[in-house]
């Protein structure tokens, strides 16, 4: 069980297709579309739907690089594409390389970002057998890959014995000495003067280790994975490669503003995090690279960030009071006294996982989550300011590094992310040019907050209705978002226009355990996952019945990841909805516990679930089954490593068993974000599984409102 909310991602519900050159698209930062012709998405729509992220201000402040997302229909691969700030149309920077067929590992672009000169952007992209480093010259010319190559630090002679004496005896007289091999690039930063890269990338694999892979002598070691993620200075000028004295696995690097030091964060290997926040903090100096410090910080820090003069550090770390894992507040970190301060302490809202940016004067600029708001707050100077900025969720501010600007992305319920600039943070921003993210003449519902109270709290919720209901009664379906420490956002949701635009209103309560209203809310479902908070949900249904126009007789729930759990726990509980659908659900904490990714999570909920058995299999939606009778749909992801298939055929099963009308459909490849994103209408290299499920979606409830 893992956040998995609309505002992520792990922020992720509208990313899309390539143009520019296509007939029938255009570089615009809005689309004017005429009511007459505008109309809902259909489920195709939603195959056509890109994204944008990512802006990068140019060094000069005068162009802003960004990635688009290709829609599903085309592949759901990312490109560069550059705008400008002074109104000039956009262009793409990057394509697809020449016969890249379906299948291909290639991706796209990613990771972009300007070389201090604005002369040359580097990207990564994997176009070979590994991802590479480019560098994309900006005046022409095409992305060249650095050639990087390292001597594996595995020794095949250590590589545990598995393959019989005699093939044993023909792989070693095929060994020689070691070769340098290419790397697999994971990430990188650049120095503020441009004269070093930092680069993290993982170890390559040996040719002792292919050969035992291709005789498939390949058993798996669990948590013995001798390959780590190793940090890496890499000269652009030269291409020299200098592997650092940090250990693995390296995940993030931040350097200093004077280019002579950087932050190191290490992730301990071979599932340590299982047990537990297992982050160090590392300070390396150029002038002593092999002595790197071990900084006092907490074992969940991360997110690092520079003072502007260097005395400081920001960076997120576990809440200080309790709340779930990942629930994070914003500190400040001295190196003159050695200090570490909370900065957001009792703030009423949510920092947002976006890395924060430090003004002059240790004051910090934080995206946070207010409600069902994300805009950027600044911390440090007293009571926390909130920035003013267009949308109503404000996401991926950025400037360069002489603060000539800012950019940042913004979006509505019936508006698109749309690029926007500023010169000043006290100054209205302009939108931007970019390509078109949705089809011509799509229509949007506007969204409206509604307020219910339950158990002594207040809760809230998005309630979105269809033109219809100014008619007539109309069905209603409950939205359930995931987590269940994540939250819905008042965005632009294509996947809502989807289900208003069959005549459905759609209620997305944020109940207990939410985002958005401080860490006290978000622990308030502590060992309590579907008690109170269920009720919270149901009390906002009773609600919403009383003040709008609403058809009691035609009441549907659908939910992903923990929306889905919430869903297993309705099933058991009422029979008041026409039918229910569950994605990629957890059905029982016991084997959840087992086979899920990481258990540290969940055991913060109710503990480890041979030593708290009661509360593990009260808050198991499988303990409900025996009261089951609503028809009952499950999605699931094949390759789900987060709430693994396991759970939705548990499901399956107890509800066959027990007569109760249920489908379960199991989609290959899929992971558990990957699926979601699909089928909520974002860019997806599966071409039909969202699409697939979307008309399941639909044919299922028709058929349960019909009766």
């Amino acid at each position: 069980m893992k956040a998995l909310c609309s505002i992520e991602l792990e922020k992720t519900m509208v990313r899309l297709f390539r143009i520019g050159v296509l007939l029938g698209f255009i570089c615009a930062a809005s689309l004017m579309m005429s009511a007459e012709d505008a109309r809902f998405p259909n489920s195709e729509d939603l195959r056509h739907i890109r994204t944008i992220d990512s802006p990068r201000l140019s060094p000069d402040g005068q162009q802003v690089l960004i990635r688009i997302t290709d829609d599903t229909a085309h592949g759901g691969r990312s490109h560069l594409w550059l705008t400008d700030v002074n109104g000039k149309p956009c262009r793409q920077l990057t394509y697809a390389p020449a016969n890249t067929d379906k299948n291909s590992k290639y991706r796209g672009e990613k990771s972009a970002e300007w070389m201090p000169d604005g002369e040359t952007v580097l990207f990564l992209s994997h176009r070979t057998e590994q991802t590479q480093l480019f560098r994309l010259p900006m005046h022409g010319g095409e992305a060249v890959a650095f050639d990087l190559k390292v001597v594996p630090a595995v020794d095949d002679s250590k590589v545990p014995d598995a393959l019989p004496p005699q093939e044993k005896e023909k792989s070693d007289s095929k060994q020689s000495a070691p070769e340098p091999l290419p790397i697999d690039v994971s990430g990188f930063q650049i120095a503020p003067d441009g004269k070093t890269i930092a680069i993290w990338a993982k170890d390559p694999q040996t040719p002792g280790e292919k050969h035992h892979e291709e005789e498939k002598a390949d058993a798996v070691w669990v948590d013995h994975e001798q390959h780590g993620t190793r940090l890496y200075l890499l000269d652009p000028t030269t291409s020299k490669l200098t592997v650092m004295a940090v250990a693995p696995d390296v995940s993030r690097v931040a350097w200093g503003p004077q280019s002579d030091r950087l932050l190191v964060e290490i992730e301990a290997p071979n599932g340590a995090s299982d047990l537990g926040p297992a982050v160090s903090t590392w300070l390396v100096l150029l002038s002593d690279p092999q002595h790197p410090a071990k900084l006092a910080l907490p074992a969940s820090a991360h997110n690092a960030a520079w003072a502007l003069n260097g005395k400081s550090i920001v960076f997120h770390a576990q809440a200080q009071i309790d709340a779930p894992p990942g629930y994070e507040d914003l500190y400040i970190f001295s190196f003159d006294d050695g200090k570490v301060r909370n900065l957001s302490s009792d703030f009423q809202g949510t920092v947002a996982f976006e890395t924060p940016i430090v003004e002059a004067g240790e004051t910090v600029l934080q995206a946070v989550e207010t409600g069902f708001q994300t805009s950027f707050t600044r911390f440090g100077s007293g009571k926390p300011e909130p920035l003013r900025l267009a949308g109503s969720v404000a996401h991926q501010l950025g400037t360069n590094q002489n603060r000539s600007g800012w950019v940042y992305l913004a979006n509505t319920s019936t508006q698109p992310d749309t690029l926007y600039y500023t010169a000043s943070l006290d100054t209205p921003a302009k939108a931007l040019n970019t390509p078109a993210l949705v089809p011509a003449n799509l229509q949007s519902a506007s969204s409206q907050l509604v307020r219910w109270n339950n158990e002594g709290r207040e809760i809230e919720g998005l309630l979105t209705l269809p033109p219809s209901a100014k008619q007539q009664k109309v069905p209603l379906l409950l939205l359930i978002h995931g987590g269940p420490t994540g939250a819905f956002q008042d965005d632009h949701s294509v996947f809502v226009d989807f289900l208003v635009g069959r005549g459905w209103a759609v209620l997305r309560p944020n109940p207990r355990g939410s985002t958005g209203r401080g860490a006290g809310f978000a622990a308030a479902n502590k060992n309590d996952l579907g008690g109170a908070d269920y009720r919270d949900i149901m009390a906002g249904l009773d609600a919403v019945l009383k003040q709008y126009p609403l058809d009691p007789d035609k009441l549907a729930l659908f939910g992903y990841s923990y929306g889905g759990e919430m869903a297993g726990f309705a099933e058991g509980k009422t029979t008041r909805f026409k039918a229910i659908i569950s994605g990629a659900p957890v059905i029982d904490q016991f084997s959840e516990y087992g086979t899920e990714n990481d258990s540290w999570y969940d055991r913060w909920f109710f503990g480890k679930p041979w030593e708290h058995v009661a509360d593990a299999w009260k808050q198991s939606p499988l303990a409900g089954a025996s009261h089951a009778s609503t028809p009952f749909l499950l999605l699931q992801g094949s390759e789900d490593e987060t709430d693994p298939p396991g759970q939705s055929r548990e499901m399956y099963r107890a509800l066959r068993q027990m007569g109760v009308p249920v489908e379960l459909v199991e989609y290959p490849r899929e992971d558990h974000g990957p699926l979601a994103t699909g089928i909520f209408g974002a860019p997806s290299p599966e071409p039909w599984h969202g699409f697939d499920a979307r008309q399941r979606i639909v044919k299922f409830l028709e058929k349960a409102f019909a009766k």
